[in-house]
């Protein structure tokens, strides 16, 4: 499994954060956001490929990953817009490149129109951005959690882990699959798995507040989607960007959700184009 570790720590509003920043301390800065219900560990390659001439931050959202795991923690969208937004003041950023993924993308968006916070370029890659979002499964477990809260630890393990693999088209490598689901499957995991998803099917609000506030974005936007997404398919892509003035819409055949993980190549490339743009 490849190393990765956020050695950094900050404690936000919704309880402790862990972060880390790689490559050229000079660079120009690009921000990561994982999304529902992953980690910064999706990030790993393209964080790393960013890495020379620029300065990639990293982190967990609360209530994800390394980063803190309470049951009395805000950890609903709106809460993670914040959370997003003290960490930019926090490092120091102003007008970052930013990539978002899942619901980090709707971390992002709302970062930037409801929190003023200005970005120079935005990548949304599968993006939570236009309701309804989740999968009947999604919707199933949310409105149970309590029933699947009491599932003996190797059946919860079971579901996470083929709930996990299912965001990847051709399916996740098996020590990729393990890295994703450790964080909900040890120490007190099992409870924070099913919070989070409650705390999903309560932030439907959250992105229809902002949807007609797109129009606005006055940022160069690419979308970045799976055309094998079965989570967010990807006629949503093709939506979010037509609503975004400017915005471009790069499709990946063969991917699923995690794009990341089914076409990294291809998704890297396209960033680093996007990224290196110069302005007109």
């Amino acid at each position: 499994m490849p190393h990765w570790d956020l050695s950094r720590t900050y404690r936000s509003t919704s309880g402790t954060v862990r972060w880390d920043r790689l490559g050229d301390q000079g660079g120009e800065p690009v921000v990561l956001l994982h999304g529902t219900p992953f980690s910064s560990y999706i990030w790993r390659g393209v964080a790393r490929s960013l890495a020379p001439g620029h300065t990639v931050y990293v982190w967990d959202m609360p209530g994800y990953g390394a980063s803190e795991k309470s049951p009395d923690q805000d950890i609903s969208l709106a809460a993670q817009g914040r959370v997003f937004t003290e960490l930019l003041d926090h490092w120091g950023l102003s007008g970052p490149l930013v990539v978002a993924h899942d619901s980090g993308g709707a971390v992002a968006l709302g970062a930037h129109l409801l929190h003023g916070v200005p970005y120079r370029r935005l990548a949304l890659v599968d993006a939570v951005s236009l309701a309804p979002w989740g999968s009947p499964f999604f919707s199933l477990v949310g409105e149970h959690a309590e029933v699947f809260d009491r599932l003996p630890p190797a059946l919860h393990g079971a579901l996470v882990r083929e709930y996990v693999n299912s965001a990847s088209s051709p399916g996740l490598h098996p020590s990729t699959l393990e890295a994703l689901v450790a964080p909900w499957v040890a120490g007190g995991g099992q409870s924070s798995f099913y919070r989070q998803i409650t705390a999903r099917l309560d932030d439907q609000r959250y992105t229809e507040s902002m949807q007609d506030k797109y129009a606005t974005i006055g940022v160069p936007v690419v979308v970045c989607w799976g055309e094998d997404d079965s989570w967010i398919p990807v006629d949503r892509g093709r939506e979010l960007a037509s609503r975004i003035p400017g915005a471009r819409l790069r499709t990946f055949p063969g991917a699923g959700h995690l794009i990341q993980e089914d076409a990294p190549a291809e998704l890297t490339a396209a960033l680093i184009t996007f990224l290196h743009e110069s302005e007109v």
